[in-house]
């Protein structure tokens, strides 16, 4: 297609409608040569007049019958073309996909969901539950969520929970066949329910805090999951102690179904975080979901207690905590779902 002959089409039909180079000039807020300089042009450029003009009436030849008839089929599509991604503008649309650890459901990410469903109906959010380091890029999905310290240095990181502890618990029931633990020492007389990590395959020996360092304890048991809801129901029922993040069973403990145990001992984790590449943010459907996981994270307070500051490049409407949120402590691979 001759280039040069489209910017010249919406004159051309606007002089078709109206049979008048003066209306068309009217309409089109354009000087009369304007106009008929347009209508040349077309004409030149196909090889064929498209108006019988006289002093007095403009109307189509036959060749410009069938010209018009097409081009107005086709500035018709290109409206609707252009008020469809007007509309997608608008409204959140498509498909969001989120690589998730299965912990992220019980810390907040049902209830995000609940208010991207109410406020954005006409978008999917698509989660795949995985609790192994993908690389969301390269498998397709728009950000994932994981513990600050696991996330690579060049994502963009918007905290998603405050930090939380990860703590031990029993059920009163089992307290009362056997003493609580005084000490990590003492870990070793409990039925422990062990995690087996899906990464690596290897067991998860427990993380406490002793006096001023961190301390790996191995424990032993009759039973051992890869998800900390298993290991809430199994401390539940009575069968053994669980190492658990906090957030997951907060109404357990206030229900005192269950009790914590050697809380001095419980280490500080830094919290979920969403996290996706810089240009990802850019897409609406991800910036709806970041702006709820802001108004959650100022509800509990997080932006006055850890300021964000944006990432180089990054929008500056997204309130982040940097580049590969990252703190001290290092974490084997899969830990964030086999621990909790």
């Amino acid at each position: 297609m001759d280039r040069a002959l489209l910017q010249h089409l919406p004159v051309v039909v606007a002089v078709a409608r109206t049979r008048s180079f003066v209306r068309a000039a009217a309409e089109l807020d354009l000087g009369a040569s304007a106009v008929s300089h347009s209508v040349r042009t077309a004409e030149m450029h196909l090889g064929a007049p498209l108006f019988a003009r006289t002093t007095r009436s403009v109307a189509l030849t036959e060749a410009g019958e069938v010209f018009i008839e097409a081009a107005q089929r086709a500035l018709d599509e290109i409206d609707a073309a252009a008020e469809r991604v007007a509309a997608w503008q608008r409204d959140v649309t498509g498909v969001l996909r989120l690589n998730v650890p299965r912990i992220a459901f019980g810390m907040g990410l049902t209830a995000i969901l609940a208010e991207m469903a109410r406020l954005h109906p006409r978008l999917v959010v698509e989660v795949i539950s995985d609790d192994a380091l993908v690389d969301v890029v390269a498998q397709g999905f728009d950000a994932g969520v994981r513990l600050g310290e696991m996330i690579a240095r060049d994502m963009v990181a918007v905290r998603m929970t405050p930090p939380f502890r990860a703590i031990l618990v029993a059920s009163p029931g089992y307290l009362a066949e056997r003493p609580a633990p005084e000490s990590l020492a003492d870990l070793g007389d409990h039925n422990c329910i062990g995690f087996r990590m899906l990464t690596s395959g290897a067991t998860y020996d427990w993380e406490f805090r002793d006096g001023p360092r961190d301390v790996a304890t191995p424990v032993n048991g009759t039973v051992r999951v890869s998800d900390a809801s298993y290991a809430r129901d199994l401390a539940l029922a009575g069968i053994g102690l669980a190492y658990i993040y906090e957030p997951l069973v907060t109404d357990d403990l206030s229900a005192g179904r269950l009790v914590e145990l050697l809380p001095d001992a419980a280490i500080q984790e830094p919290g979920l975080f969403l996290y996706f590449p810089r240009r990802a943010a850019e897409a609406r459907k991800l910036r709806a979901f970041i702006d709820i996981v802001r108004q959650r994270a100022a509800s509990w307070g997080a932006a006055r207690a850890e300021p964000a500051r944006p990432a180089p490049g990054s929008p500056s409407a997204i309130p982040v905590v940097g580049e590969g949120a990252r703190l001290s402590r290092s974490r084997p691979p899969g830990r964030a779902a086999t621990t909790g």
